[in-house]
């Protein structure tokens, strides 16, 4: 297991995540109810789940699929993502 990789990306995620929708939405929905545990625990698993699958078809796709492309395909969608969000201003 390698210890420096897995605070790398802990940090590069974490950093990521602070102020992004996801967390928004789970303030949203805890101060909507008086079970913060149960909100905590439903945004945990689906962040488990979403890493998960993140990690493991990147881990299948990058055998089929050259680092160089993967970066360019996803640069390619994160720019058509900001001209979307940028046009529907």
């Amino acid at each position: 297991m390698d210890w420096r990789l897995i605070v790398i990306v802990f940090v590069t995620i974490f950093l990521a995540e602070l102020g992004d929708k996801t967390q928004l939405a789970t303030l949203l929905y805890a101060s909507k109810t008086q079970s913060g545990l149960s909100v905590f625990i439903g945004a945990s698993l689906a962040l488990i789940f979403t890493s998960f699958l993140g990690a493991f078809l990147g881990e299948w796709i990058s055998k089929y699929i050259p680092q160089n492309w993967i970066n360019i395909i996803a640069g390619i969608v994160f720019i058509i993502i900001g001209i979307f969000i940028l046009i529907r201003r």
